[in-house]
């Protein structure tokens, strides 16, 4: 298959550019290729909103740069951060125009929302389920648009580089498009694009409790990596502190940040409130900050989770704004007007990701990246909340509008086809199983909020293990999506594991005790 574009994930990120590209050229064709069904993504699952500064009598851009500065510990690029915050009113007009519903007070002005981190009211939310809502609107548009080819279950295996193609230049790192698994058929085929964005989300399953959905398996990340891009600040794993606890584990429901920007207090087993003894800030402190003062906590009381108290809020306002938060608790037998919520730390967001320009361009040519998956400088050391979705729109665009200017000529070459002889059909499924429960402990105990050089150091022992079997498990076996996910979260474990022994300094959300001698 040939595209002028090829779109790998079907996020924010992915479908506005997709959007934006298919709107300004109905000539050129965009194939977006996704590996669950077409609206299953972050984006989907994120609550709190989009920080955007649209108040300005009362908040302002330099407030909403410094905040993200603030929290960005000394390693936000400013001039990236100054760029992302002043485009955020432009990015919600086009939102608006493609038909994403925002909630509005009596007065008819946005009903602002505000998190921790942030010093004014600035989060545009829909309802708890934010971008449940900017996921449908991308969507709905998409399918309006017939130059826009969406493949649901089809997994994006490994990005075609001149490595692949014997008789090109291999010092000049260039992508042509990628090797793609259709998981109903079970057949591989390529699709040579004229401009590849890998716009596949996050990483959160690495770790197993995670607040995000059990496709959030770093594939994009890997990939870029096996292609030798530049991957950069992978430390930087952000824990919301907030995800309900679930005795099993497992993918977490996420009990919004803005529930503590609405006033509802963490407490330990014995009731203290105990947020005022780590920071000022209380619960509205940045969320490294919250998390390691529950890590603390859980520390030494031995306990597996904090609460979080809502019982003193005016219940009616908070159903109204958190209708989901709400259900989702009285399903686990938790009625919050009289019940506190048990809440543990979980893995949330990367701050790092595949090094990009201003342009989303990666370090390979023909190759950007967007979203989660990328690392803008925009976040630093922490991202402040409710930036993600700012930053993917804002990127997506300069994007589209890199590519618009630049020349678009179609490659005139053969990609050899993906090459499977000698493999079997693997019945190793509990094999797989088996190596991913190992990871996603060893992630957890050794490279969790609080970590050592001691423990990154067994954890590389240890992985190193899991990383031969399964290699060997992959090199005979014939593709499976489970196989494949397994050997990109070993990639992406490494990448958090080496960088994290290369910082010296303990910065945002990443704290090493041994950093502190």
């Amino acid at each position: 298959m040939t595209t002028d574009y090829l779109v790998i994930g079907s996020g924010v990120a992915g479908l506005t550019f997709a959007v934006k590209m298919a709107e300004k050229f109905p000539k050129r064709n965009v194939v977006i290729v996704t590996k669950a069904n077409e609206d299953e993504s972050n984006t989907k699952y994120a609550q709190g909103g989009v920080a955007i500064v649209s108040n300005k009598e009362e908040d302002s851009f330099k407030k909403h740069i410094k905040d993200t500065l603030i929290a960005g510990d000394g390693l936000c690029n400013e001039e990236v951060v100054a760029m992302v915050v002043k485009e955020g009113p432009d990015r919600l007009e086009e939102l608006l125009l493609w038909g994403a519903n925002f909630d509005v007070n009596d007065a008819g002005k946005f009903d602002l929302g505000k998190e921790g981190g942030h010093s004014e009211y600035r989060i545009i939310h829909h309802k708890d389920i934010t971008g449940y809502e900017i996921e449908r609107a991308l969507l709905h548009k998409a399918h309006q648009l017939e130059n826009i080819s969406i493949l649901p279950h089809h997994f994006a295996i490994d990005l075609v580089t001149n490595h692949h193609i014997a008789y090109l230049n291999s010092e000049e790192l260039r992508c042509y498009g990628a090797y793609v698994f259709d998981q109903k058929s079970g057949t591989i085929f390529t699709i040579k694009a004229n401009s590849t964005l890998l716009a596949s989300g996050g990483i959160g399953c690495v770790y197993g409790h995670t607040t995000n959905p059990v496709i959030a398996t770093g594939d994009g990340i890997a990939m870029a990596y096996r292609a030798k891009a530049r991957i950069q600040d992978m430390e930087f794993v952000q824990f919301h502190p907030t995800a309900l606890y679930e005795a099993k584990g497992e993918s977490s429901f996420l009990i919004s940040e803005a529930v503590r920007g609405f006033g509802a207090y963490l407490r330990n087993k014995k009731g203290k409130r105990f947020m005022p003894d780590y920071d000022e800030r209380a619960e509205l402190a940045s969320r490294d900050i919250v998390s390691q003062s529950i890590d603390s906590e859980l520390k030494k009381s031995g306990e597996s989770h904090v609460y979080l108290d809502c019982t003193h809020l005016d219940m009616d306002a908070f159903i109204d704004h958190f209708p989901n938060i709400y259900k989702k608790c009285l399903e686990h037998h938790i009625d919050i007007k009289s019940d506190w919520i048990p809440v543990v730390p979980a893995s949330h967001y990367l701050c790092g990701g595949i090094k990009v320009n201003k342009k989303g361009k990666t370090t390979i040519d023909n190759l950007y990246a967007c979203g989660e998956c990328s690392r803008t400088g925009l976040h630093g050391a922490n991202r402040l909340a409710s930036n993600s979705l700012l930053e993917a729109l804002v990127y997506a665009h300069n994007i589209y509008k890199h590519l618009v200017k630049k020349d678009h000529v179609a490659f005139e070459l053969d990609i050899p086809d993906w090459n499977d002889e000698g493999t079997t059909i693997p019945e190793e499924h509990i094999l797989i199983q088996h190596n991913l429960k190992q990871l996603q402990a060893i992630m957890r105990d050794y490279v969790g909020i609080v970590r050592s050089n001691k423990r990154l150091k067994r954890a590389i022992k240890r992985l190193d293990l899991i990383y031969e079997e399964v290699e060997d498990l992959y090199k005979e076996s014939k593709i499976t999506t489970s196989l494949c996910e397994l050997r990109n979260m070993i990639n992406v474990a490494h990448l958090i594991i080496r960088q994290s022994l290369d910082r010296t300094e303990n910065k945002g959300g990443y704290y090493n005790i041994d950093n502190l001698k």
